[in-house]
Formats: structure tokens, sequence, C-alpha cells
């Protein structure tokens, strides 16, 4: 396998790995789902089976979630011909509303440890652990959205409303 095509593999694989994370932010079904094969596994804490099974329950879960943020860092990559073992660092901020309507906060770092497989030219997640390595949950604010973030506009939002979506639609923000 040649150095460019090792750089052009690894890119592939960073980048499912960014779309997973806008897909579970901006609860984009369609980014989630392009993550993952068909037949992709996924243990994901209270969750154990298979990655579409995740995906719906994970769309069901951010239903209620006011803001989720996940960002991925040390990517660690093993390519093994058409099959790599990926481990990388997540952080993950979530706020939603507790039984009584209260927001509540918690913030997720740990690490997925996935296997990606190559099928044709495309590099997937085939079959995902999620090790957690630390849990909080800090004090919420009860500041509403408008006081949360002031001038600082826009908010982002989900799909389909983000800006980023905006630009991918090859719309220009008015």
């Amino acid at each position: 396998m040649s150095t460019l095509e090792q750089l052009l593999d690894r890119e592939a694989i960073r980048d499912c790995l960014y779309r997973y994370c806008r897909g579970i932010d901006l609860v984009d079904e369609q980014a989630l789902r392009s993550a993952y094969w068909e037949d992709a596994s996924d243990c994901h804490g209270p969750y154990k089976g298979s990655a579409s099974g995740f995906i719906e329950w994970a769309l069901k879960a951010l239903e209620n979630m006011d803001r989720s943020v996940h960002q991925i860092t040390n990517i660690l990559i093993e390519l093994q011909g058409v099959s790599a073992v990926v481990e990388s660092k997540f952080s993950a901020f979530q706020r939603a509303p507790d039984q009584e309507g209260v927001l509540k906060q918690v913030v997720i770092l740990g690490r997925y440890a996935d296997l990606f497989e190559k099928r044709g030219k495309e590099w997937k997640i085939a079959q995902r652990t999620v090790i957690y390595d630390w849990v909080d949950y800090p004090l919420t604010s009860s500041l509403n959205n408008a006081q949360r973030f002031g001038q600082r506009q826009p908010v982002g939002s989900r799909w389909p409303h983000d800006e980023v979506y905006t630009l991918l639609n090859n719309k220009h923000p008015e």
C-alpha cells in the first residue's frame, strides 16, 4: 500500500468519525447512518446491539436533549489492509431536563474503540465499543438560551435548521 493511499485511508476514517459527531450533536440521522456499515454493531453504555438499533435508540434519547457537543481527539489508526483498529478519545457535553423538567448536565470523557472496514473505496465503522474514562455532573446554570448566548449568534440548532446545513445546501445566509 502506497504512502498516499495510506494517507487517503486515514483521512477517510477521520472524516467518518467527524460525521458521527455531527450526526449525534445535530440529531442528523443520515450523518449517523453514514458512519456505520448496515451490519455494524455498537456497545454504547446501556445499549448493546446493532448499529442501526443504536441509532434508533440514540435519536429517541436525543429528542429531549437541550444541547449536545461531542469532540474527537487523539485518533490512533492502525491500518490492517481493508480493516483498521481505531482508538479515538471523545469529550461529550450534554444537557437535558430531568423528570421534573430541571436542566441537568453531564460531562463524559472516554474512547471509541472501533473496528473500521473498507468496502469498495469507503471506510465505515463495523464494530464500536465505547470505553468510559470520566463522568461528571456539574451544576447547571438556570439561565435560558437568550441569557446564556446573548449576542453570540447564531446559536447551534438541530438538523436541518443548523447553519452548517445552509452551507451544505449551497444556500447563503441572509
